[in-house]
């Protein structure tokens, strides 16, 4: 952000025999010159103006300094950018440099939207019309889910053989009186209980829920709607859906079978399934007494619960002992033997979902967990504005920095070492001066990934 001219001097221990004293006299610097890459990158997926076409604006257009568009922008680079909080736009709204991401055009004298106007944005009701006195900007929730698969489509060329939909749900701690607060017994806290569902790194649902719910309520309506959009575009892919126990539901399990979805689950132990593989927890008890490792061995059997489920299907079982004692656990599938056999099933492809944890992560990294305003809905636009600054570094990554050292680098690192940039603005008639830090460390990858991005073409 940018420093402001204050007379107060800061007087700092001496070095050897010279003074040391600091001002925030600078002039127009910014931390965050490498935002300019992000702004490439909009400039080649369009995110943010598709993002900003899912709000209505019943706004007098004879009377808006702020666009939607704008309005939008400036809130998802603040959050990509690392600025979690509305009351930070108040100072940001001067930084010339993010006033050029946003599109001023003249950005050294048109401020940006302070914080009450962002938040009117926020708290608009779904019913708002021309009537209301200021809050008139509506979103449309189902337009930005469709708009989250619709740039995981357009990312890929070619209609690939196969996907995988992960599933997972997730905790957000409330600390005020929200809507739809309640205390949830398993993490311990009142929270939320969003909902995620992503097909590698690329996002497809961020739904955020009541937390006194089962963690796969809502799952198959959601797997419905992105199932739909995903096959209108590739008919012939093959589609597999992938959760812990936590979604190991009739109801999930029988859609799949009935609309040509595989599904491989976690199935939560029980004495029955324990029963069925005690020998073979023997032999891996036996193992580890022997060897002093770790011993695992799998096993596969048909089985179906008393009650609850409408059918037999294939489990498969991991009989393990560890240092602390037997391990046990279970995956249920419709997945064939011949296709993945037990060991490679749970090794291979139930154990990959793990690395759905890390994209959780990354949404914390973008503060997805921000959700203090009263209402669910406003708290649902925060969550889909922390989900787009996602999809936004997820192509850099994904367009700028891959085969270079941060190809996988996560959302916080790829903000710390290529965002976090210090630059001198200096606006003319004609032209926008930035001159980036002389002591910055990764200029290579800067220009890496600035001729990389130069090579994908514009969106027009």
């Amino acid at each position: 952000m940018t420093t402001e001219c204050n007379q107060f001097v800061f007087g700092f221990h001496p070095l050897k025999r010279l003074e040391i004293r600091a001002q925030f006299d600078g002039g127009t610097i910014s931390t965050d010159g490498g935002g300019l890459l992000l702004r490439e990158v909009e400039k080649r997926i369009g995110i943010l103006r598709q993002f900003a076409s899912c709000f209505t604006d019943y706004r007098n257009p004879d009377l808006i300094e702020h666009t939607v568009e704008e309005l939008v922008a400036q809130r998802v680079y603040g959050l990509a950018l690392g600025y979690e909080d509305l009351n930070d736009h108040e100072e940001l709204r001067n930084d010339p440099l993010l006033a050029v991401l946003v599109e001023k055009a003249n950005p050294s004298s048109q401020v940006l939207a302070g914080k009450s106007t962002l938040n009117r944005l926020e708290l608009t009701k779904e019913t708002a019309s021309r009537k209301e006195r200021y809050k008139k900007i509506v979103l449309d929730h189902g337009a930005v889910d469709r708009l989250l698969v619709e740039v995981f489509l357009e990312a890929h060329r070619e209609e690939p053989k196969e996907i995988i939909l992960d599933l997972d749900a997730t905790d957000d701690p409330l600390h005020g009186e929200q809507e739809g607060r309640f205390f949830h017994g398993y993490y311990g806290h009142y929270c939320y209980l969003p909902l995620y569902i992503f097909c590698g790194e690329f996002l497809l649902c961020a739904r955020l829920r009541a937390s006194n719910i089962d963690a796969s309520a809502g799952s198959v309506e959601e797997l419905k709607r992105i199932v739909e959009q995903i096959r209108s575009a590739w008919p012939l892919v093959r589609m597999v859906v992938r959760g812990d126990s936590g979604f190991c539901r009739e109801e999930l399990m029988a859609w799949c079978e009935a609309n040509r979805v595989e599904y491989l689950l976690g199935l939560a132990k029980n004495e029955r399934l324990k029963a069925e593989i005690a020998q073979e927890q023997k032999e891996a008890q036996a193992r580890y007494q022997e060897t002093g490792r770790a011993a695992r061995l799998f096993k596969e059997f048909v089985y179906q619960t008393r009650k609850s489920w409408s059918r037999a299907r294939r489990v498969v079982a991991k009989a393990e002992h560890l240092e602390k004692g037997e391990n046990p656990r279970f995956v249920v599938t419709s997945l064939s033997r011949e296709a993945w056999p037990a060991q490679a099933l749970y090794e291979e492809h139930y154990c990959g979902r793990g690395d759905m944890e890390n994209r959780i992560k990354e949404q914390l990294m973008l503060f997805s967990d921000r959700t203090s305003t009263h209402y669910l809905r406003s708290n649902q636009l925060r969550l889909y504005c922390s989900s787009i600054a996602y999809v936004l570094l997820q192509m850099l990554r994904r367009l700028g920095l891959a085969g270079t050292e941060l190809a996988k680098a996560q959302c916080s690192t790829i903000r710390l070492k290529v965002l976090k940039i210090g630059a001198l603005i200096r606006i003319t008639v004609r032209k926008v001066w930035i001159s980036l830090a002389g002591g910055y460390p990764y200029v290579d990858l800067f220009r890496q990934v600035y001729e990389k991005l130069c090579a994908v073409p514009l969106k027009h």
